[in-house]
This record gives structure tokens, sequence and C-alpha cells, in this order.
């Protein structure tokens, strides 16, 4: 007994708009950050499961650039909202207008 493709990609809905919600409703930088983490396993999961109903292993190949380029954006990220906290002492994005070129 096997799980339908439209439950996974509903799965991925789900998770994708729990994070573009969280993205634009909170303003702490971190979970924002962990709001994007989401966005992109969603989109993973949708990866995976084309990948699986179409039998080819582009989808899943395609996976793990998406984990290389996630955990790129999180050294980067976590190392520049580092930097910010310990200048200003806080995470919250509505604090950092000051960073404008």
């Amino acid at each position: 007994m096997s799980i339908a493709p439209a439950w996974y990609l509903g799965l991925a809905a789900v998770l994708f708009s729990m994070g573009a919600i969280g993205v634009l409703i909170r303003r702490n930088v971190l979970v924002m950050f962990m709001c994007i983490e989401l966005m992109l396993n969603a989109a993973n999961l949708t990866f995976v499961t084309f990948s699986r109903v179409l039998g080819d292993i582009g989808g899943q190949s395609l996976v793990f650039f998406v984990l290389v380029v996630a955990a790129a954006e999180v050294v980067v990220g976590l190392g520049i909202v580092v930097a910010i906290f310990r200048r200003r002492s806080t995470t919250m994005a509505d604090d950092l207008h000051g960073m404008k070129g």
C-alpha cells in the first residue's frame, strides 16, 4: 500500500505556505531564516515526489543542490546575524534599516 503523490504535494504546499506566511509576518531574523528553510524543504519534497512519479533521478539530484545552497545560506546568514547581534543586541528585522548602502 503506497501513499498517493497528491498527499505529498499537498503536504509540500502546506509547508511552503507556512514558511511564506512566517517570512511575511515574523520580524525576528532567525525565525525568518527557519521559515526560508521550511520553504526550501517543501520544494525538495515536491522535487522528490515528481522524481518518484516520473521515475527520473533528476529531481533527486536537484534536491542535493538545493540542500547545498540552503547550507551555504545558513552559514552566511547566521554569520551576518551574529555580527548584527554583537553590534546592536537585537535580531529584529525592523531595526536593521541602518544597513542600507
